[in-house]
């Protein structure tokens, strides 16, 4: 069975971690869902695969100017929608709400909590992949992967 495998990764803080290399030396993709926090972390992991990013609340004037804040991408056979802020995904707001219907995404990726989360609400799979960026409260540090398996996806968190 061929799968692929996509890495998430959020709330760098300008921060390349020495094992994400490592971590993500089998994915086809890496999605970065805001607070890069330095356009080298975006550098850096696209020498490992292409990238996707979103920008985040600390990411005006630390990445390119017109890193949107929201994101549709079709990966692997899967519609992923990437924000940075979403808050707790059973009490969404009522605009996020009626985005996400009109998206009808299989993946909703995000991050700003710095919380890893692996949530499946209906048919959509919510994915914080946490904070990769400098330990910050009690917090772990984290990073996710994306496994699609004929057309599934599936996630994994993966602790730095």
């Amino acid at each position: 069975m061929n799968q692929k495998i996509i890495g998430v990764i959020s709330d760098t803080h300008g921060r390349f971690d020495p094992k994400i290399p490592g971590l993500f030396k089998a994915v086809s993709h890496v999605l970065h869902a805001g607070d890069i926090g330095d356009l080298r972390v975006l550098e850096q992991l696209g020498r490992l695969a292409p990238v996707t990013a979103v920008s985040g609340n600390i990411d005006e004037g630390n990445v390119p100017p017109g890193l949107e804040a929201e994101k549709t991408v079709l990966l692997c056979g899967v519609r992923i929608f990437m924000i940075h802020i979403l808050g707790n995904p059973q009490q969404l707001s009522r605009a996020l709400q009626q985005k996400i219907e009109r998206v009808q995404p299989d993946v909703v990726v995000f991050g700003h909590s710095h919380k890893p989360l692996l949530e499946k609400q209906g048919s959509v799979l919510y994915f914080n992949p946490g904070s990769a960026g400098p330990k910050r409260f009690a917090l772990p540090r984290s990073v996710g992967l994306l496994r699609v398996q004929q057309g599934e996806p599936h996630g994994e968190l993966v602790y730095l």
